[in-house]
């Protein structure tokens, strides 16, 4: 295999706040190849998008290294870093936050175009071929953000972030904020941009169908850690970690044969804490299957099978298999519940 485009080795995030140090992303190893999707899912406040930004250094991580063909990113100082930023971008969530409310439309293309020196004679002419290509009309070009529907601004994010032809972007969900027909179009969207122009995704989401429709692999993280990464054709067939198994049971309308979940919910429980992490696996105190091991040591992501890595103790028993009771959470910590909803 060649080395990949993205190479994230132990990487750790931490913020202090006023109730203390929060740890965002612990340790998280974690690779993207050229032209290839990523997927990054789980609950709200697991760190997802704390590690996207670390990747593109708009927050500073506390240790570990970020290789972004070859070069590690995470020791760069700013001089030096910017050069890069033409082959890394993000297309944020909520898209009237991120466009300027004071700039057309035209100009919020040109501006990295111009950040990175692209003569003004040639910042129209591209402009107007990345109209095109995400579907913007060309005479909604002196618009601004406000005057577009909430379709036609992500179409103008998207945009933006692909001016400087980047190799790699960060979708930080990109598509939670829309309706799911606008949902379809743009996951479509960036589908086709993908085939024609070989960028490779870093894809954040909380929706496991919206991935579903997109990522080559999915990568499942709880609590600061990846505890599962695996292909996205085999995630309803081969998902071994329980916290991903969970995920799966939250997703209305679906009912694989191999998946017979019980319908009466256990006891509530209390979310750990990312202010005070527990000892041993993070996930023991949700974990039907947790044993004294689990809550002694913590699992290491491991190969399970062939491009599947899992971070449980009990991934290759065979009571790993056992049905996954529903839990009730109590409201003791941030970290909310899965909001999971079939999109496309």
């Amino acid at each position: 295999m060649t080395d990949p485009l993205l190479d994230i080795q132990a990487l750790q995030v931490r913020y202090r706040t006023p109730r203390g140090v929060l740890t965002a992303v612990d340790g998280v190893d974690l690779r993207v190849q050229a032209g290839e999707t990523v997927a990054l899912i789980g609950e709200s406040g697991c760190g997802k998008t704390s590690l996207g930004k670390a990747v593109l250094r708009l927050m500073a991580p506390t240790s570990g290294r970020i290789l972004f063909q070859g070069v590690d990113l995470a020791a760069l100082p700013p001089r030096r870093l910017k050069p890069l930023r033409r082959d890394l971008q993000m297309i944020f969530q909520d898209p009237l936050a991120a466009l300027d409310p004071r700039h057309a439309a035209l100009r919020i293309v040109q501006a990295p175009l111009a950040l990175h020196g692209t003569p003004r004679a040639q910042r129209t002419a591209r402009a107007q071929a990345l109209f095109e290509q995400v579907g913007l009309p060309w005479s909604l070009r002196e618009r601004l953000p406000h005057q577009l529907s909430g379709g036609q601004r992500q179409r103008l994010n998207i945009a933006r972030a692909l001016a400087t032809s980047p190799r790699l972007v960060v979708c930080d969900e990109p598509v939670s904020a829309l309706d799911v027909t606008l949902q379809t179009q743009v996951l479509a969207l960036l589908r086709t941009l993908q085939d024609t122009l070989g960028v490779a995704y870093l894809f954040i989401s909380h929706d496991i169908s919206v991935v579903e429709a997109l990522a080559d692999r999915i990568a499942v993280m709880y609590l600061g850690r990846i505890v599962e990464v695996l292909p996205a054709g085999q995630l309803w067939q081969a998902a071994a970690h329980p916290y991903t198994r969970l995920l799966l049971a939250s997703v209305p309308g679906r009912d694989p044969g191999a998946r017979r979940l019980p319908q009466q919910a256990a006891p509530a429980i209390e979310l750990p804490s990312p202010y005070a992490l527990p000892q041993g696996c993070r996930f023991q105190s949700r974990c039907p299957q947790a044993t004294g091991l689990c809550r002694r040591e913590d699992p290491a992501l491991s190969p399970l099978r062939p491009g599947q890595e899992v971070a449980c103790h009990h991934a290759a028993t065979p009571s790993a298999l056992r049905p996954i009771p529903v839990r009730i959470l109590t409201q003791a910590d941030p970290c909310p519940t899965p909001k999971l909803s079939i999109a496309v």
